[in-house]
């Protein structure tokens, strides 16, 4: 058998791939399990490079029997695991094993999973606290009303947290929908950032901020889609506004850059500067995480849904941008977001 031309056969392929004659020993390995299991393996038994029993016990029966057969191997690499699955075929009294790795597909079910734990989690309170109530407002007096009044107002605000949810797990849902698409149409910067600021009016009257601009007079034009940047804005306002701390300032500011490295190309910067306590540098990572709360009781207080950060990041991909994210407690937070010009 020519085992360099199916060598050469196997380093086409996008998976490591080994092949074991009925002597259990190694005969052909790609460069993908070289890279695996190592080199100057050629000629020695499978067992002395595959220590797994599970891995060991297919290759052996498939030789015995000629049934193939998949299994499990798992690779440590960097602290992290790897899961293979590990297909052992029969091929002219030879065992082919295929390692493909699996680890994407179950991050993404153990992803798809939590996401469905934390929604479940985050409706299921506000709904326990309606039923609550509604049962013991069944069972009161009708001349209670003052208790009765305090009870529709918790009712209330309880449906409004859920319904605030609702709206951004479908927001959500719709951005990654079309995140492929990079948006085509053109819209000018500074008239959005002063209308959003307008519809926010109301917030930034209650908690007294002064909004200071710093949009030097510009009329910048970039692609992209009206609907999304203004969620952007609305989302990294609202906050700014509502955790920077009453009786302060915001500042939002644009400018031109002629080069940014992290897009390899012209861009605009819009720079959105609170006032307030700070973050510590070693949660801003895990911001834009779905659900991931810095204070949680007072995020709920205020509203906030734990997808705000996590939609911003969407719509940012979809136009090719990046949302960076400074700060260090005491000296406010800055939430810049770069689009490509």
């Amino acid at each position: 058998m020519n085992y360099l031309a199916l060598e050469n056969i196997l380093d086409k392929l996008p998976i490591a791939a080994i092949i074991i004659d009925d002597s259990e020993r190694i005969v052909v390995m790609n460069s993908l399990a070289m890279s695996l299991f190592g080199e100057d393996l050629i000629s020695r038994n499978f067992i002395t490079a595959i220590r797994q029993p599970l891995v060991i016990d297919a290759i052996q029966q498939t030789l015995k029997d000629g049934q193939t057969r998949k299994t499990l191997y798992l690779h440590n690499k960097s602290n992290f695991r790897i899961n293979y699955e590990v297909s052992c075929k029969l091929f002219e009294k030879q065992v082919v094993l295929f390692f493909e790795d699996k680890s994407s597909f179950e991050t993404g079910e153990q992803m798809r999973s939590d996401f469905i734990a934390n929604v479940s989690h985050e409706l299921k309170t506000p709904l326990t606290s309606i039923l609550g109530f509604i049962e013991t407002l069944s069972s009161m007096t009708n001349d209670d009303t003052k208790t009765r009044d305090r009870f529709l107002s918790i009712i209330q605000r309880e449906a409004q947290r859920m319904d605030r949810l609702v709206a951004d797990l479908l927001s959500l849902s719709r951005v990654e929908a079309s995140e492929r698409m990079a948006p085509i149409e053109k819209l000018e910067l500074v008239d959005l950032i002063r209308s959003t600021t307008k519809v926010l009016s109301p917030i930034i009257e209650l908690n007294k901020i002064e909004i200071e601009y710093d949009l030097k007079d510009l009329e910048i034009w970039v692609r992209g889609d009206d609907d999304q940047l203004r969620q952007v804005l609305i989302n990294l306002i609202e906050n700014a506004v509502k955790y920077g701390g009453s009786n302060k300032k915001v500042k939002i500011s644009l400018s031109n850059v002629y080069y940014e490295a992290l897009l390899q190309a012209e861009a605009v910067y819009i720079s959105i500067r609170d006032l307030g306590h700070g973050i510590d540098p070693l949660l801003l990572p895990r911001l834009t995480e779905r659900f991931y709360r810095i204070d949680d009781h007072r995020s709920r207080e205020l509203g906030g849904t734990g997808l705000g950060l996590a939609i911003v990041k969407h719509i940012m991909n979809r136009h090719r941008g990046r949302l960076i994210i400074k700060s260090r407690p005491g000296e406010g937070s800055e939430f810049k977001i770069i689009l490509p010009h």
